[in-house]
């Protein structure tokens, strides 16, 4: 008993040192204050799956992966963006595709390009892109089989993601987000998007009540 009190006591630290996972430029305010519309790119993959198979399927696996993140996010921006809840927009990302298409540029070659050089291309304030290490496919479900104890303290896991937001005019990183990714995160990538985003949620950098909670800290200390 007193062994399953520790794992539960460790895993609610790991948990809370999660949510420091998110850094904020602290000349967010300044840099984005023009922001007006966000261009969300397909993540750079790595897989390392169980599996043996050829790197030529393998490199088309990591493609889809770094899609369905690219898929997933703009759901979860659009579905709050409805409520209103962000103070940008976020370019549709067949519109992305297209554009980068037209510039000959690659899920294979856009890591040779800066965030400054893909704003000016798709004509935007900013780039939100990331990285994502799987063991998994998480584009195609992952099984929900598992023990009770398993899924509260968060074993089996299946990698980690990196959520980042850059200044189109300068390039500079202005916001990142990294979690681990295991059972608790989600049944697909959307799911595991649509969580991991609500945990942030709140330190989202351009979200209406994040903005609403900073001015009143500020009031309150003037």
């Amino acid at each position: 008993m007193r062994r399953v009190i520790f794992i539960v006591f460790i895993s609610v630290v790991l948990n809370l040192n999660a949510q420091k996972n998110i850094y904020e430029s602290n000349k967010f305010d300044v840099i984005s204050k023009e922001h007006k519309e966000l261009a969300i790119l397909p993540f750079i993959c790595h897989l390392e799956l169980k599996e043996k198979i050829s790197k030529k399927d393998l490199r088309a696996l990591e493609k889809k992966e770094g899609y369905a993140v690219q898929n997933a996010l703009e759901t979860y921006f659009l579905k709050r963006k409805k409520k209103k809840k962000f103070s940008v927009d976020f370019q549709n990302i067949k519109n992305t595709k297209a554009i980068l298409a037209k510039n000959n540029i690659t899920y294979e070659n856009i890591d040779i390009y800066t965030n400054k050089e893909l704003s000016e291309i798709l004509n935007v304030d900013g780039i939100i892109s990331g990285n994502l290490d799987l063991n998994v496919l998480l584009s195609k479900g992952v099984s929900n089989e598992f023990k009770f104890l398993e899924y509260f303290i968060g074993t089996a896991e299946y990698g980690r993601i990196g959520i980042k937001i850059s200044d189109g005019h300068s390039g500079k990183l202005l916001w990142k987000y990294e979690k681990q990714i295991n059972k608790k995160s989600g049944k697909n990538t959307e799911d595991m998007i649509d969580r991991m985003m609500k945990l942030a949620a709140r330190k989202f950098p351009y979200d209406r009540e994040k903005g609403k909670t900073t001015k009143a800290k500020k009031n309150k200390f003037k």
